[in-house]
């Protein structure tokens, strides 16, 4: 396997799509349902989005909260609803995994909104390293191992708007299904080492 990759192979890849429905969750009564829907998975691909702040010393909440199932990606507008018991109950279920990157920062933004310790995550950046690969940014590691470029367009973006556009959707969609792609193309390529 492929250890790392140049921004340059990146840039010929392919671009790759988040294939399944998107769910915008922006009401209690919704997240209700699509908690009921997440809690009948095992493992989740998780991600978060944050308006991108250009003010020195001015640091946003999070705006959105993605869970993504293989063909399911929610995306809780956390501006509009806040984390929701319900939602809570995903993020510290000890039988539910749940796959991110970068999940320090996401986990210090939501200490600071409920008093709950996130239970069952994986942080995929030291988890790759078990497989050989160097390099830790989602873009890099999905295109290692799928061979498609995951755009980051719309990274900048402000996630607090009255409508996430479509590009936004599928984005932040994408970002957390990766998520989940990667840990279970990881687990397949070798069950033993993923256990280790």
């Amino acid at each position: 396997m492929v250890k790392t990759i140049s921004k340059e192979q990146i840039a010929e890849l392919e671009t790759a799509v988040f294939p399944g429905r998107i769910i915008v969750i922006q009401s209690e009564a919704e997240a209700v349902k699509a908690v009921s829907y997440l809690k009948k998975f095992d493992i989740l691909g998780f991600d978060t989005e944050t308006r991108p702040s250009f003010t020195k010393g001015l640091i946003r909440k999070i705006a959105l909260m993605q869970i993504s199932t293989p063909d399911t990606c929610f995306l809780f507008r956390l501006n509009l609803i806040d984390i929701p018991e319900c939602l809570k109950e995903i993020l510290i279920a000890p039988d539910i995994l749940k796959i991110g990157l970068s999940l320090k920062d996401d986990f210090a933004a939501i200490r600071k909104r409920i008093q709950l310790e996130p239970q069952s995550f994986i942080e995929l950046q030291s988890y790759v390293k078990k497989f050989g690969i160097e390099d830790n940014g989602l873009q890099r590691i999905y295109a290692i191992l799928f061979g498609e470029r995951i755009s980051k367009g719309q990274r900048l973006s402000n996630w607090e708007a009255d409508i996430l556009t479509d590009a936004q959707q599928k984005y932040a969609a994408l970002d957390a299904w990766a998520c989940l792609q990667i840990y279970n193309k990881l687990v397949r390529l070798d069950p033993d080492l993923s256990k280790a």
